[in-house]
Parts: structure tokens; C-alpha cells; sequence
């Protein structure tokens, strides 16, 4: 619960992440990337239920379906968002079992127009339904006045003089530093209010990674250290955990970088991507794990949402599996 109007503080986002880890005894996080193309087509042959979900959201903002069909040809793109929301759903329900988060990646909803955005809340809204913590990869950074809006677009907390606006409630949210500390600062807050989290890029999956982060400053050292330096003073680590508020996505592409990030950020949770079909590897990953379970959070989406293009079976049944091996490799190395 947030702060606001006196209510009482809301847990800090490190305690409810070890929390979250210990219970459901997994660090993993299931990416949910998905792609109109590479849908699961039992999922999709459920449409009708998910396009009835889509419709009833349309209605809660005075948008029928039949109106959205008829203007503009949107109705097509009901129609996709009802089909991606259809293989979230589903996906969420195969592997979450298995994970202790979700995260979703905005722009492979916002690329469907309004409806995916309805859909977008619908996955979160199931994701939360099933004890999982949402991190949205939404990978933001901008000017502060821009920053607070996107962090009130992220958490929620926003009360207009027509009424309060919910915003999409996620748990966490990825952030680009390259803007320096005032362009995190409103996101840092508003975090703090709602108990969520923030994970600032400091060395990132993609090759591209080492064409800046990498690049070494006047002052000695790579760039992405000036980033995790950042993390650290942004943080404040939580009373029962130890672990802070804000955290650092760092690339399991680069495992070499690790036991130093963990030397210059030793309260900041990691957020892992790149293993799998990135070409990452759990058993590189020892040093982000040295506070605790909860400090390393492993990320995969394409090695398990499209764990039966390479094993076979069902999808659901190999996305399943393909979570579980990677909760188990990755619960080993504490």
C-alpha cells in the first residue's frame, strides 16, 4: 500500500522480492515477448474467451466491440491483441508455476495500438492472479518532467481531478540511465511510494552492449560503471533483506563483468537476460548470487516459450519443463 494520505508504508520492493523468491523457491523470470507470428495455436483457438475479455475492458472506457469493429477496421486488431492475449495467458499458466516473475516487454503490446494495451493489463492483471511479480520491460528514460509521467504510467498513483488513474500496477520496471540522475530520481520515488522496483540498464545482453557501456571514460573505467555507481546511490537496501529498491539489469552475455558489478552494487538485486537463446549460461552467474537467492533474478523468454520448436511435445508441456530445469540450475548455485 502506498504512503500517500497517511496510509501505511508500503513494503520496500527488496523485502517483498526475497520474499517472493522464498516462497515460491525460484529466481526466474518469465519473459513474455510475444509474437504475433510464434503464437501457440491452442492458445489462439481460444480467442473467442480472450476477445470477450478485451471487449469487456473496451466497454469499462465506452468502447463496444461492435463500435471498435467498425471504426477505422480495428476490429482487426482486436482480433490480434485477443490471439497475443490468449498465448500470455496461457504461456503464464504453463511456466509460472516455476517462476517468481513475469516481464512482460511493452512495445510487443503497444505495436498492436489500444487494444494491446488492454491486453497488456490483462496479462498483468492474470500474472498477479498467480502470486507472480510483474517487471515491465518497458526500458524508459527520459527528461524528469516526462520521467515522473511514464513512472505514473508504470505504478499507478496518479489522481487527477476526474479521478484517480491505477496506471498498469507493475511490481518493477526497466530504465536507460543515459539521462543521469534527474531522469531516474521520478521513477526512484514513485517507486518507493508504491514498494516496486526499479532496474536501471548498466550492461545490457545485446552484442551492441560494447559499443558504449563498454567505452572507457576519461576518468578510468568503462561507462557501465559510472551506471552501477549510480545504482548504488540510488538505493536504499530493505530492512529485513538487505536488497534496495533499485536494481541493475545486467546481461548474462557478459559473465565476466559480474563479480565486479557485484563489488560496486552489493545491495542491488540483478536482473539476468540473455540466457538461452541469447546464448547466456546459469552456471556463469555464481557471483550475482552472493548476497542471497533473491539478488540474481534469471531471465529467459524464446528458451521457454519456444521450448518445443527444438524438444517437441505440446508447448505448454516443454514451456513447463524448459521452466522448471532453469529454476533448478539456477536454485543450485547458492
Amino acid at each position: 500500500m502506498s504512503a500517500a494520505g497517511g496510509a501505511s508504508p508500503a513494503t520496500p520492493f527488496g523485502d517483498r522480492l526475497a520474499a517472493a523468491v522464498a516462497q515460491r523457491e525460484s529466481q526466474v523470470v518469465l519473459g513474455i515477448d510475444p509474437d504475433p507470428s510464434k503464437l501457440w495455436s491452442d492458445t489462439v483457438a481460444g480467442q473467442a474467451e480472450s476477445r470477450a475479455r478485451l471487449a469487456l475492458a473496451l466497454a469499462d472506457v465506452e468502447r463496444s466491440a461492435a463500435l471498435d469493429r467498425a471504426e477505422g477496421g480495428r476490429g482487426a486488431r482486436l482480433d490480434a491483441a485477443a490471439a497475443v492475449l490468449g498465448h500470455c495467458l496461457g504461456l503464464i499458466d504453463a511456466a509460472g508455476s516455476a517462476c517468481v516473475a513475469v516481464k512482460p516487454q511493452l512495445a510487443c503490446f503497444e505495436r498492436l495500438g489500444f487494444p494491446g494495451w488492454l491486453a497488456l493489463e490483462a496479462t498483468v492483471a492474470h500474472a498477479h492472479a498467480r502470486g507472480l511479480l510483474v517487471i515491465a520491460d518497458a526500458k524508459r528514460g527520459d527528461f524528469p518532467g516526462s520521467a515522473h509521467a511514464y513512472a505514473q504510467a508504470a505504478f499507478g498513483g496518479v489522481e487527477t481531478p476526474y479521478g484517480p488513474s491505477a496506471g498498469l500496477r507493475a511490481d518493477a520496471v526497466t530504465v536507460n540511465p543515459l539521462l543521469g540522475r534527474d531522469a531516474l530520481a521520478p521513477f526512484v520515488d514513485a517507486a518507493g511510494r508504491a514498494g516496486a522496483g526499479v532496474f536501471v540498464l548498466v550492461r545490457t545482453s545485446n552484442p551492441g552492449a560494447a559499443d558504449f557501456c563498454d567505452a572507457e571514460l576519461a576518468a578510468g573505467g568503462p561507462l557501465w560503471e559510472q551506471f552501477a555507481r549510480l545504482v548504488t546511490a540510488l538505493g536504499t537496501p530493505g530492512p529485513q533483506s538487505g536488497l534496495a529498491e533499485v536494481g541493475a539489469v545486467a546481461g548474462a552475455t557478459a559473465p565476466e563483468h559480474l563479480a565486479r558489478m557485484r563489488e560496486l552494487m552489493p545491495h542491488a538485486p540483478f536482473l539476468l537476460p540473455g540466457v538461452g537463446a541469447q546464448g547466456g549460461g546459469v552456471a556463469d552467474l555464481a557471483p550475482a548470487f552472493a548476497p542471497g537467492r533473491a539478488a540474481g533474478l534469471v531471465s529467459a523468454s524464446r528458451s521457454i516459450a519456444d521450448a518445443h520448436e527444438s524438444g517437441g511435445g505440446l508447448p505448454a508441456e516443454a514451456a513447463r519443463a524448459a521452466a522448471e530445469r532453469l529454476r533448478a540450475e539456477a536454485w543450485a548455485l547458492v
